[in-house]
C-alpha cells in the first residue's frame, strides 16, 4: 500500500486503490494549486514566491480532481486554473465550496462540483472514492465587494482502503473533532502551519504549529504533512527549513514538513 505525496503547490496526492488481490487504479488529486509567481490578481505586484514551483503544469501527471478550499489569491489562482483547464479540459473535475462555481465557469471550467459542508460527490469513473466538503474556520474575499460571499472548507477524501484530509486555510475549531468522529482515522492529513503571526490577529483564521498538532490528533490522523508555509510571506512569519512537531502524546515522525525544492515522495 502506498500513497505518493509531492510538494507541488500545494500538493498532489495519488490514492492507489486496491481490491483484495490487485492494484486497480489511482486517483490523482491536486489541492489549491498555484503555479504563478505572485499570489495576486496582478503578476507585477503582491506577495511573491520565495520558492518557485517544483514543476510546470505541463510536467504534472494525469490529474483527476482539484480541491479548492476558498477564494483567497494564494489558494485560488486564475493563471493556474486557466493552465490546468487548458491541459486537462472537461476531464478534470473541480471540487469547490458554495459560491465559487460561477467563477470557475467564467474561467472556462466545465466539470465543476460545488458543495456545501458535509455534502459529498465523486469523480466519474471512480465511484469508490468519495469527496466530502467538510468545515473549517476561515473567510473569503477576492475583491473589495465580495467579503464572505463564498464558502471556505476543508476536504475529506474517502477511499475504500485509505483516507486523506486537506485542511485548506483554517483557525482551530471543534469541527475537526467532528470530522475525526465521522471519517477518521485518516492515513494522511495536510494541515497548515504558516502565516500565524501576529497571533492576536491571525488566531481565528490560521492555526499555529501547536494547534496543527491538535488538529492531527482530532482527526485521528496516522501521519500529517505541514502545508501553507515557506512559499509566500503573507504575515509576520519567518521561513524555516524544516520542522518536526511533537507533544507528549505525538511521536516525532507522525507530523512532518517537507523543505526541499523538488518533488518529495514519502511512503506510508
Amino acid at each position: 500500500n502506498q500513497k505518493n505525496v509531492s510538494q507541488i503547490p500545494n500538493m498532489v496526492i495519488e490514492i492507489l486503490l486496491e481490491d483484495e488481490n490487485n492494484l486497480v487504479q489511482g486517483v490523482n488529486i491536486l489541492t489549491d494549486p498555484i503555479f504563478s509567481q505572485r499570489a495576486s490578481f496582478l503578476q507585477f505586484m503582491g506577495p511573491k514566491r520565495y520558492r518557485g514551483p517544483p514543476c510546470t503544469v505541463e510536467q504534472l501527471p494525469r490529474i483527476d480532481a482539484v480541491l479548492i478550499s476558498h477564494s483567497h489569491y494564494d489558494h485560488l489562482d486564475a493563471g493556474s486554473v486557466a493552465s490546468l483547464n487548458a491541459r486537462f479540459g472537461g476531464e478534470l473535475r473541480w471540487f469547490v465550496p458554495l459560491g465559487l462555481m460561477d467563477w470557475l465557469a467564467k474561467m472556462g471550467c466545465e466539470n465543476v462540483m460545488e458543495l456545501d459542508w458535509w455534502e459529498e460527490n465523486c469523480v466519474p469513473g471512480h465511484d469508490n472514492v468519495t469527496f466530502v466538503c467538510t468545515p473549517s474556520q476561515h473567510w473569503s474575499k477576492r475583491t473589495a465587494w465580495d467579503d464572505n460571499r463564498s464558502l471556505w472548507s476543508s476536504w475529506s477524501v474517502l477511499g475504500p482502503n485509505h483516507r486523506f484530509f486537506f485542511a485548506g486555510d483554517t483557525g482551530y475549531c471543534p469541527s475537526f473533532q467532528e470530522i475525526g468522529r465521522r471519517f477518521g482515522p485518516f492515513d494522511l492529513a495536510a494541515i497548515p502551519i504558516g502565516a500565524y503571526l501576529p497571533r492576536d490577529v491571525m488566531k481565528g483564521q490560521h492555526v499555529d504549529p501547536e494547534e496543527a498538532v491538535q488538529i492531527h490528533q482530532d482527526l485521528q490522523a496516522k501521519q500529517s504533512v505541514a502545508v501553507h508555509w515557506g512559499t509566500f510571506n503573507i504575515s509576520r512569519f519567518y521561513l524555516i527549513k524544516s520542522r518536526k512537531f511533537h507533544s507528549s502524546s505525538l511521536l516525532l515522525d507522525l507530523f512532518f514538513a517537507i523543505s526541499r525544492l523538488f518533488p518529495v515522495f514519502k511512503k506510508i
